[in-house]
């Protein structure tokens, strides 16, 4: 009614209102038909913009469409099958820093250059692989690996192909060949016993000079409740072992158990993590491995330094092993990973530096490089979508100026109603960012004037929104795209003022009690 083009004289406001009034009529026709509003309620626009419905019988149920939907779907994820790749690599550098607390001075005294210490990198490893859909249920994996450690090393590489069965497994075939071991012949075996209880085998053949060196793994594990897992492990061939451990998972901590008996290495260990609910996954963890091989503690740090990478520092101390720093990052499916020997012995200075250095050097870069490239790049991001969005935001403007024009004459008579019976009067209404942060102060405040809007809501003395964006509210707009946005509404009630400040998608019910504005204030 508001927007009707009869209900406006002016040939301006007649011209915006049939504009708008014809937004309005595509809405009514989409909710009005019972298969258009099914496909709308449960996927949007984006469900709507889906080709392939002109051939969909009508006066299906939204059960039906639902799953004409995922049809659909199916089909175009099966077309992309083939351009689909999962590549993940690990780089792994193992530096040997021992001279820098070990050192063996009286073998070196006359050699020039003696006095600084030598750090080397000792062994590398690189791995990579990427798989490669061939159907909906086949899927070939290639990976390769190199690794030298003190001038020697080999490589291998392998290609696997796996094949999902049922909802309830899938097999796996494994081919592979190197140049320190012969080929390679595995079968890789996954079924869920039941909804609770899953196994898991897996078999080979290691080909080399010596003949023939089998090897089987059968993994069996159980949910014991929601956050708890329970498994069993059995091991034979070159190493064999059996292992059980309890790992249990929740939103703030993980806790893992493990007991193994084996030739050559039994052990127990026992490891907490805890993750704290911060906007950067900070995860605090530590852990204590008793064997015959000897004892070792562990503990370190991980958190999320942008959004795709993880940065972590862990540092190990054991007997005989001695002190060891190792760091990790990983970025999307790569994984960088550099572990540093400091010493053979428990030297408490060794341990200092190991604990301390990595702290203060990742304080100092987070400060001097990574925030503020962070904050560049959200700003670079920013202006980007700005950009992109630029004409679609200057029509939503546009529509919004021309909604609040029309409002003009429903706001009098709404604003005379509520003067009448003391009712609800909105002051001011601003929408958008507001910066109250001193830390802050630099930044723009981009809001605009929403009270007309806001009044022309008003029913019976009351004002609801629901939990959704209010930019698309009649005579709303988006003023600062991608970026946090806030409703402020000054409003009288009972000839009192009150004042409230909703977060976009936060529901907004006015008047109440709390808003209230006391006088001595």
């Amino acid at each position: 009614m508001l927007y009707h083009p009869d209900k406006h004289r002016d040939p301006e406001l007649k011209t915006q209102a049939e504009r708008l009034f014809n937004l309005v009529h595509q809405a009514y026709e989409v909710l009005s038909d019972p298969q258009t509003r099914a496909i709308y309620d449960i996927y949007g626009r984006r469900g709507l913009e889906m080709e392939g419905w002109e051939v969909v019988e009508r006066r299906r149920t939204a059960a039906e469409i639902r799953e004409e939907f995922e049809r659909l779907q199916r089909e175009r994820e099966e077309r992309r099958l083939q351009q689909r790749t999962n590549p993940k690599g690990t780089i792994s550098v193992g530096i040997d820093a021992t001279d820098l607390f070990d050192r063996y001075d009286e073998e070196y005294e006359d050699v020039p250059g003696s006095s600084f210490p030598q750090i080397e990198i000792n062994k590398m490893h690189i791995s990579q692989s990427i798989e490669a859909p061939l159907t909906s249920t086949d899927t070939a994996i290639l990976s390769g690996n190199l690794s030298t450690q003190n001038g020697n090393g080999g490589g291998s590489i392998n290609l696997a192909l796996r094949r999902v069965t049922s909802a309830k497994g899938w097999g796996e075939l494994e081919f592979g060949a190197g140049d320190l071991h012969g080929p390679l012949f595995g079968l890789k075996i996954f079924r869920n016993l039941t909804p609770r209880c899953f196994i898991t085998t897996n078999c080979a053949l290691q080909f080399s000079s010596r003949g023939v060196r089998p090897g089987l793994t059968t993994v069996l594990a159980r949910n014991l409740d929601k956050n708890t897992m329970g498994y069993l492990q059995w091991r034979w061939g070159i190493q064999s072992a059996m292992n059980t451990s309890i790992v249990r998972d929740t939103k703030t901590s993980h806790f893992t158990v493990a007991m193994q008996l084996g030739i050559p290495h039994s052990f127990m260990m026992v490891s907490y993590q805890h993750k704290f609910q911060d906007e950067d996954q900070t995860r605090v963890k530590g852990s204590l491995k008793v064997g015959f091989f000897g004892t070792i503690v562990e503990y370190g740090a991980e958190r999320k330094i942008s959004r795709h990478s993880v940065l972590g520092a862990t540092v190990s101390v054991g007997v005989p092993q001695g002190v060891s720093l190792k760091i990790k990052l990983n970025r999307a499916s790569q994984t960088y990973f550099f572990p540093v020997h400091l010493t053979d012995q428990l030297l408490p200075s060794a341990v200092f530096y190991a604990t301390v250095g990595p702290l203060v050097i990742y304080f100092a870069m987070h400060r001097l490089v990574i925030k503020p490239y962070l904050r560049a790049q959200k700003e670079r991001e920013l202006e980007k979508q700005r950009e992109s969005t630029a004409s679609d935001i200057l029509q939503k403007k546009q529509e919004a100026e021309a909604a609040v024009r029309l409002m003009q004459e429903s706001v009098r008579r709404i604003i005379e109603a509520e003067e009448a019976r003391m009712g609800l009067i909105v002051v001011n209404a601003w929408y958008g960012k507001f910066v109250n942060d001193n830390s802050r102060k630099n930044e723009k405040v981009k809001v605009i004037d929403v009270t007309v809007p806001l009044q022309c809501l008003v029913k019976d003395s009351k004002l609801i929104l629901t939990e959704a964006s209010k930019a698309g509210l009649p005579g709303f707009y988006d003023p600062c795209v991608g970026e946090e946005k806030s409703l402020k509404v000054l409003y009288q009630f009972r000839g009192v003022l009150h004042q409230v400040m909703s977060a976009d998608n936060e529901a907004l019910r006015i008047p109440k009690q709390s808003h209230r504005i006391d006088a001595d204030g």
